[in-house]
């Protein structure tokens, strides 16, 4: 039996390439507000994202997709994952488990210590790995990004699209913020997939030193070849709404402190009804795509300022 397979729009928007379905329905802004929870700990937010994870293995039956977050946001929770899957009380939910990642540098070789997937592997240990129903990352080796970008938007799609969406803040210029790698003036809109982003080398610099700082093993050939990406894969605004629960955290705003006033400023707009001034708003500051999400948690820490 043949697999229908979803058409692919391209739009360029500012030199960012946007992917969506060819047919894409309109939308209509509703401001959802925005409450975070406090947390004392990164701990505390990792075993609380957990538990996000635990409540809809209870609330559903089957397999359960999940985009990981990358970087200081997550750690908590991958480390909690790691022991519960180095264990067997926990192998059934495991075994329902669809992993994605949600951003990814390219062209980069798959192998590459400054990969997120690397980083992922590190943490969460080779038992999650072997544990998990499937592991889905984007593909940034290949000689046709694009296609490959396309194939795992299709997987994504044939599965059912995301149950979670593990999401981080990350700060811009303006007090603003990307979600993602959605970057301020990308020309992300609310039926996009997914987008390859031009990066910039302050970005690179960023993830290289980040990932140093992490304890990641990086050799001065990895180093190189990832001062040569071209692009950053991310999902979109699109994949974001249609993800049935969004979880945040921010935990690093000591070492990044811009967040302190970048996240205030997401927790203190609000989204205009009108759809071509929200379509502004949101550009300028995609920080604030959460706000449309019906079913999304924000765990914070207190040096946030909230």
């Amino acid at each position: 039996m043949t697999t229908h397979k979803p058409a692919f729009s391209r739009e360029d928007k500012n030199n960012n390439v946007w992917l969506s379905y060819a047919e894409s329905a309109d939308w209509q802004p509703v401001d959802k507000g925005l409450s975070p929870t406090v947390l004392p700990s990164e701990m505390a937010i990792g075993e609380a994202m957990l538990n996000e994870l635990m409540l809809t293995a209870e609330e559903n039956s089957g397999e359960i997709n999940i985009a990981l977050l990358g970087g200081r946001g997550a750690q908590q929770l991958h480390r909690l994952l790691g022991e519960l899957a180095a264990k067997t009380e926990h192998d059934a939910l495991f075994a329902r488990l669809n992993v994605f990642t949600q951003d990814a540098l390219a062209p980069m070789a798959m192998q590459n210590g400054l990969s997120f997937v690397r980083d992922f592997e590190r943490i969460l240990g080779p038992a999650f790995f072997e544990k998990i129903n499937s592991f889905t990352p984007m593909q940034t080796d290949s000689d046709d990004l694009e296609g490959s970008f396309i194939a795992y938007l299709q997987k994504l799609e044939s599965l059912g699209g995301l149950d979670i969406f593990f999401i981080g803040h990350g700060p811009e210029a303006n007090e603003a913020s990307h979600l993602a790698y959605i970057k301020p003036f990308s020309g992300a809109q609310a039926h996009h997939l997914a987008g390859l982003i031009p990066i910039s080398s302050s970005i690179l610099e960023h993830h290289i030193s980040k990932f140093k700082a992490g304890g990641s093993q990086v050799s001065e050939a990895d180093e190189q070849e990832c001062r040569h990406a071209q692009y950053i894969l991310t999902l979109g605004p699109a994949t974001i709404l249609k993800a049935k629960k969004v979880v945040q955290s921010v935990v690093d705003a000591e070492t990044a402190p811009a967040k302190v006033a970048t996240y205030q400023k997401v927790l203190r707009t609000t989204i205009s009804n009108d759809q071509a001034e929200a379509a502004e708003q949101l550009n300028a500051n995609p920080g604030l795509w959460v706000r449309l999400h019906p079913n999304f948690k924000s765990f914070v820490l207190p040096n946030l300022g909230v």
